[in-house]
């Protein structure tokens, strides 16, 4: 706990000394650059880290390559797939510098529900100007386009959307929310079941987040994509390479201009396509609690409450994964991450200072394998 307090401490410059004229911000990488370290230097055995990332390359994802099986798994799309994939990839980063890369970093593919964690983010900026008075507020109250009209969806917050709790009904670009039917959604197809009051159920549906996802279209009155990019992405150095797509039916109309609504994930197609690097931006800016290169992008509250137990599933924030339930066993229980299918993950350890973004793997035991090795290979604090 210790080291946690620390990074966090060091990331927001509260340490005695930090704010001090000969001191320097840590380091983040500006734009089109990143620095590498050895091993050594960043605290690594050179042997073992080296071992890890052997080891992780050899852990590539079952999903196939070819993405004409998307349907099959997921159902019927509704916006762009690509043809084809990467292999598995990634990046370890510590004190902000790159000590780990192997795989095509750059490849640009959809991350599936990685996305989810990028509307929590633009979500907290939403609160930090003001958009929203609070996350307990109901969606009704701010948006008025007949989706939270009737008795049981008048009742959702935006913290029910972000917990996944939100038992929102309704369809959504032709998919329904309740999840039934094998066309539709492929094998996660679920069975009938009674709905319960917002806030009392947690179910992990991309219908809902999809909602949310135009829920916040509605008050930015700008299309997420030009959010994301002028908010957080150049701000923080990405490149101009990552796409959020929408689907072939998703225009609406916000204030008699058409603009695409985004979805929370790739399941059918479309959603946010991004390179390792562009990921590990992200994961960094968070890690450093939502400042970066000496500027608040987001708020650091927002930062913490994001990747706090919130809700009703344990170990789940506002669209984060914790590790409060040791999903990843041998890993502090204050990280968190960013998940999606393949498997794409976001991994932030902020009591070792660590991001490690990995892209198409195994998953599950292999997931939690690579963080012990990585943590394991660490020699100093």
């Amino acid at each position: 706990m210790r080291h946690f307090v620390f990074a966090w401490l060091l990331a927001l410059g509260l340490i005695a000394g930090c704010s001090a004229p000969h001191a320097t911000r840590p380091y983040a990488p500006p734009r089109g650059q990143w620095e590498h370290r050895d091993a050594a230097s960043l605290g690594f055995d050179a042997a073992r880290l080296a071992d890890t990332v052997a080891w992780a390359k050899e852990q590539e994802t079952d999903m196939p390559r070819d993405f004409s099986s998307q349907a099959a798994i997921f159902g019927r799309p509704l916006g762009p797939v690509p043809r084809t994939r990467a292999l598995t990839n990634g990046v370890i980063i510590r004190h902000g510098y790159i000590v780990a890369e192997w795989g095509d970093t750059s490849a640009v593919d959809p991350t599936y529900s990685v996305a989810k964690s990028y509307l929590s983010t633009i979500l907290g900026l939403t609160n930090d100007r003001g958009l929203i008075k609070s996350v307990t507020d109901q969606v009704a109250v701010s948006v008025h386009d007949g989706g939270y009209d009737d008795p049981h969806n008048s009742k959702v917050t935006w913290r029910h959307h972000a917990t996944q709790t939100s038992e929102w009904q309704g369809v959504m670009f032709g998919k329904v929310s309740t999840f039934i039917g094998r066309e539709e959604f492929g094998r996660d197809e679920r069975r009938p079941r009674d709905i319960r009051e917002p806030g009392t159920y947690y179910e992990y549906n991309d219908v809902r987040v999809n909602r949310l996802a135009l829920s916040l279209l509605r008050l930015w009155k700008r299309p997420l994509p030009d959010v994301l990019k002028t908010e957080i992405m150049d701000p923080i150095g990405a490149s101009d390479t990552w796409q959020y797509h929408g689907y072939a039916n998703s225009m609406v109309d916000v204030d008699g201009t058409p603009m695409p609504s985004v979805s929370g994930g790739t399941r059918w197609g479309g959603g946010l396509w991004m390179s390792t690097l562009d990921h590990a931006r992200f994961g960094l800016l968070v890690l450093r609690g939502g400042q970066w290169r000496g500027r608040r992008i987001v708020s650091e509250s927002w930062v913490r409450e994001a990747t706090s137990q919130q809700g009703l599933q344990p170990g789940y924030g506002y669209l984060w994964w914790l590790n409060t339930t040791e999903h990843w066993p041998g890993a502090p229980k204050s990280s968190f991450a960013a998940l999606g299918a393949g498997s794409n993950s976001i991994w932030i350890d902020p009591e070792h200072d660590l991001v490690v973004v990995w892209r198409w793997h195994k998953g599950g035991e292999a997931q939690a394998e690579l963080y012990k090795r990585v943590l394991g290979a660490i020699v100093t604090p």
